[in-house]
């Protein structure tokens, strides 16, 4: 019988957890954290875009019923024709724009999101004292793929799902989920501390936030 490269790894991998010390008994980790903490509404948003702006964000306030308005004109001053949305959007915040909107699908091979001058998409929670938007993949969010690869992501965030931390926010998320955190555009920093924005995600971060939802 042949040996092959795989059946020595795992061979020599077996002998090394047979030759190991037994694992030591589970420990107790403390979660002692600050939760349940809460701001007024003014507070919440005034904090959130603090934080948003200072990572770069463009932030945008509406009330419920401007939500398309709003939409469309962000997308029009990127000069956003053509743009991604998730499975069950909803098609209202769409009505004002008048360009070609693609609904995402697993079909849709990542590369080509690349060709979509944008995407718009809901999110699950936000929190205020960090500047962090989390999306949970649920069909108004989509998958990962489509909130990275785009150049232009604009977010949708209901005030009413801002948090004051990242306890109360985590509190929220379900584990199961994949999760995915923004703050602020995709940036890093070059050899020579040079700001280098788009390198793992969009340029361009557009957040609205509805201050009656």
């Amino acid at each position: 019988m042949t040996t092959t490269a795989r059946d020595t790894v795992l061979g020599r991998i077996r002998d090394a957890l047979a030759l190991a010390p037994a694992p030591a008994p589970a420990t107790a980790v403390p979660r002692a954290y600050r939760t349940g903490r809460t701001l007024p509404d003014a507070e919440r948003l005034a904090l959130l875009t603090d934080r948003l702006t200072d990572y770069k964000a463009q932030v945008h306030t509406c009330t419920r019923d401007r939500t398309a308005e709003v939409i469309a004109g962000v997308l029009r001053e990127r000069g956003a024709h053509r743009v991604g949305v998730p499975a069950q959007l909803d098609e209202r915040w769409l009505d004002a724009y008048d360009g070609e909107v693609l609904t995402d699908s697993g079909d849709i091979p990542a590369p080509a999101l690349g060709e979509l001058d944008g995407v718009v998409t809901a999110s699950a929670v936000s929190c205020a004292e960090t500047g962090t938007i989390f999306l949970d993949g649920s069909p108004d969010q989509g998958r990962r793929a489509l909130s990275l690869v785009p150049d232009l992501h604009v977010c949708v965030v209901d005030l009413s799902s801002v948090v004051v931390g990242v306890p109360e926010a985590v509190a929220r998320l379900v584990p199961e989920r994949p999760t995915t955190l923004i703050s602020g555009p995709s940036a890093t920093s070059d050899i020579e501390l040079e700001r280098v924005e788009g390198v793992h995600g969009p340029r361009t971060l557009a957040v609205v936030i509805r201050t009656d939802a």
